[in-house]
Formats: structure tokens, sequence, C-alpha cells
């Protein structure tokens, strides 16, 4: 087993810890791992490479997952057998995911994954959850919630993208769920894909064990806040700054897909 990268940056501890906070508060808030917010930060603003970023995110969001899917669970908002059924179906697709990486052309995977975001984005200002809603689970949804954590998986390893990007809205719109048991459940979701990925990105010394640790624990101290804030405002107000996150995440796929193109 290697040591993590000795040259990897050394950011300041309070800087860590702000962006930790940050990635703790969304991650609370939406149900998502955070990465898609914490990747930018510690590659544009740290100069962290790429997957040394990627690698760093993944094991700093896993207190904060554990932390915030029990905060929603503690209120109620979590649906356990969705949760296991869905993380059985990630596990195996992302190592599916991290098979096909280096032999599947992901560029147009990419633009297909912006085009449903973009629908998400449209769909989150029209299309409001009831805060009673609750997913019927039949053996038909429970076939459905394992295959969407296997392409949730599979995209995550191809696109690099975090799965409560998917999961989350996949829930509300195809299953039935309300937001804040979508938000909890894909909480939930994320504890066994962050294991599994720190453990790998470890070995292949993609994963700065130092800051890893400030950004788990400050994300974690606020994961907590993020749920109770999701709870405070109504299911529209969450849909509309969910959309606007989603925007972000998607601007951000575009920006490098087409800065690729043009390298």
């Amino acid at each position: 087993m290697t040591s993590p990268d000795l040259t990897a940056p050394r950011p300041s501890i309070l800087v860590l810890a702000l962006f930790g906070a940050l990635t703790g508060i969304l991650s609370g808030l939406f149900g998502i791992g955070g990465g898609v917010v914490l990747v930018p930060l510690l590659t544009i603003f740290l100069g962290y490479q790429q997957r040394l970023a990627a690698g760093t995110s993944v094991a700093a969001i896993l207190p904060a997952a554990v932390v915030g899917s029990i905060g929603y669970a503690v209120q109620g908002n979590v649906d356990w057998i969705a949760a296991i059924l869905l993380a059985v179906g990630i596990v195996v697709g992302a190592q599916i995911g991290s098979y096909l990486l280096a032999k599947v052309p992901t560029g147009f995977l990419r633009w297909l994954f912006m085009v449903f975001l973009l629908g998400v984005v449209v769909s989150l200002w029209f299309v409001v959850p009831q805060r009673e809603a609750q997913i019927d689970m039949t053996v038909a949804v429970g076939i459905g919630l394992v295959a969407l954590g296997l392409v949730t998986g599979v995209l995550s390893g191809l696109l690099g993208v975090g799965g409560g990007v998917i999961v989350v809205p996949a829930l509300m719109f195809f299953f039935g769920s309300n937001d804040l048991v979508a938000k909890g459940t894909s909480l939930i979701m994320l504890i066994p894909g962050s294991i599994s990925g720190t453990l790998g990105n470890f070995k292949r010394n993609n994963v700065d064990l130092r800051s890893a640790l400030v950004l788990g624990i400050a994300a974690s101290v606020l994961s907590p806040l993020g749920s109770v804030f999701a709870t405070k405002i109504t299911p529209f107000a969450s849909n509309v700054a969910f959309s606007l996150l989603l925007a972000f995440v998607l601007g951000q796929m575009l920006f490098k897909t087409l800065r690729a193109k043009k390298e």
C-alpha cells in the first residue's frame, strides 16, 4: 500500500475548514455528496490535480454523509429499504463504470447527462413534491431502485459525477418520494460508496488524508445544520435552490467539455 501523495498542496487548516463547512451545509441541505462543489474549490483555488481532488473529496464527504443521514433519520426522513436497494445498485454500478472508463468513449454519455441535468433543472421549477408523499414499495419499484443505483454508479464511475445529483431528483420525479426523504435516503446510499471509493483511492495514492480529515470534520459539524435548514424551507424553495446547484454542475461540466474539445 502506497502512502498519501507527499507532493499534494498543503493549504491552511482554516481554508480547508471553510471549504469543508460549505460542503457540509450543501450536503445536508440537498442530500448530495458535495463533491460537485468541493472538487472545483480544491482544483481552482488550492491547485489540486483533478484526480487527487476527486479522491480527497470522496474521503472528506464520508463523515458528513454519516452525520447528515443521522439527522434525516432522526426526523424520520429516510426510506431504509430504498436506501439499501440503491446502495446495492450503486456499488455494483461503480465497479462497472470504473471498468468501462478506459474502454468506452464518454463524450456522448457526458452530453446525454448534461441534457438530463437541464431537464431536471427546468422540471424543478414546475414539479413540486408534496411533503406527505412516500415511496410506494412494490417488487417493480424495488427492481427500479436497484436499476437506478446501477445506472448512477456507472455514470459516477464514467463521468465523475456524484450520485446525489442523480438520485435525489429521480426519487422525487419517478418514485414519488417527497424531497426530504429523497435527500435522507440519498445520503445513506452515499456511505458505502464513499467507503469503497476511499479505500480504492488510498491504494492508488489519489487522496490527501490530511486535507480530507480537516474537510471531513468541518463538513460533519455543519451537515446536520443543512438537514435542519432543509426541513425549514418549503418544497418549492428547496427545488429552486437545488435547481441552482444543478445549474452550477451543468455549467461546470459544459465548460470542461468544451475546453477539452478545444484542446
